[in-house]
């Protein structure tokens, strides 16, 4: 419309507010002209500029590489194209910037056209990017470094350990086998101290031989749970031979014979439902024997101890409670594990530390659990539960 201010700029206008750097020189580096733009990025005037050479504003590699490279280039192809360099600010600082020249001919001379863009702010971004890229590989360097490290110390770790494994094995095979062996001689010390003391008369000599037997049976124990221990440590596990059994009856003979090993304990035994049930009867008094024992030496000795045998539609179990201390908190998650004990009472029915772990093996070889409640005023009761029943009976033994 009439009146109003053109879109386009004049040519001077442009060449002084482009948005970079414009500098016209003579062959010989001679500034003519230079932008506004330019000469606010490097802190002179432009009529100051007009009377220096475009390579005085340069560092002193830069006046090399000007006078070595891109002059000579500029006038064999007549152009140069993205060539870096440094200026040198009013202030003494430098700015880095991007080059790209045209050599034209003209009536009166030679020029060169220059245009010069700052990169500040991509040096700054390369740089940036740079170390990025550094630290990027130096930490795959580690990485790959410490995967090294680890795959070599894994290898020796795998070494130790089956070194220790073998070790392992071999020394609880030698337990399984040496406990095996000891088995006969054991029964025969017993034998032989029966046998005396039904020939022998009540007295200091009769009780002694009792003594030999009641350890002998104490021995005998340890030693088949160390058998078990070493069967269950090298993989075999404790086996278990079920058949259809009377458990009230076949608690009631191994109660029976503990109060014979367990001459001072009030030992007593309760019986809930009837019936039969596929259990290892063996393995049930290897139950109760381990038991007892452990409640005879942490329990309280002046009250009795209590085997519970219970049946009912949905399961079968063996609980046996004692008085007396009750079991830490802290020492209950390892409790059923081996040579571990829930107290530090001495007693001389103390075992080696394996009752709980084998009577935990043998509760699982049947496919049941055992559970442990123990309070100052109840007491210790530890209760086998035993899923699978195969005929029962309502009522009471």
């Amino acid at each position: 419309m009439a009146g109003e201010p053109p879109l386009i700029p004049d040519s001077q206008s442009l060449f002084d507010n482009a948005p970079c750097g414009l500098v016209v020189t003579r062959e010989d580096g001679s500034i003519l002209s230079a932008n506004k733009t330019f000469c606010t990025w490097i802190g002179w005037e432009k009529t100051d500029l007009e009377r220096r050479r475009f390579q005085d504003l340069l560092t002193m590699g830069g006046r090399i590489f000007h006078q070595t490279h891109w002059a000579p280039l500029i006038q064999m192809q007549g152009s140069v194209a993205e060539v870096k360099l440094d200026v040198v600010h009013r202030d003494k600082t430098l700015i880095s910037m991007l080059l790209n020249g045209v050599r034209q001919q003209h009536e009166s001379g030679v020029v060169y056209q220059l245009a010069l863009f700052c990169t500040t702010d991509r040096d700054h971004y390369e740089r940036e990017l740079l170390k990025a890229k550094q630290l990027a590989e130096k930490l795959l360097a580690n990485k790959v470094a410490a995967d090294a490290a680890l795959s070599q110390a894994q290898t020796k770790l795998n070494k130790a350990y089956e070194k220790a494994q073998r070790r392992a094995l071999f020394a609880e095979q030698m337990v399984a086998i040496v406990s095996h062996d000891l088995k006969n001689p054991l029964t025969a010390i017993k034998m032989a101290a029966e046998i005396l003391g039904r020939k022998m008369p009540d007295g200091k000599e009769k009780l002694m031989l009792n003594h030999i037997s009641n350890s002998t049976d104490r021995a005998h124990r340890m030693i088949t749970d160390l058998l078990d221990f070493a069967l269950a440590r090298v993989g075999r596990g404790i086996s278990v031979s079920r058949s259809a059994i009377d458990l009230h009856s076949v608690v009631a003979k191994s109660v029976a014979e503990l109060r014979v090993a367990f001459p001072d304990v009030d030992l007593r035994h309760q019986t809930v439902g009837r019936g039969n049930v596929e259990l290892d009867a063996d393995r049930i008094q290897q139950i109760i024997g381990n038991l007892v024992a452990n409640s005879a030496a942490y329990g309280d000795q002046k009250k009795p101890i209590t085997v519970i045998s219970s049946l009912d539609i949905n399961r079968a179990s063996i609980s046996v409670h004692n008085f007396g201390a009750a079991i830490p908190e802290s020492a209950r998650s390892k409790l059923f594990e081996p040579m571990t004990r829930g107290s530090d009472q001495d007693s001389q029915n103390r075992s080696v530390g394996l009752g709980l772990f084998i009577v935990r093996e043998i509760a699982l070889a049947h496919g049941g659990d055992i559970a442990v409640h123990s309070t100052a005023d109840e007491g210790t009761t530890f209760t086998i539960n035993f899923p699978e029943i195969s005929s029962f009976s309502d009522g009471k033994g």
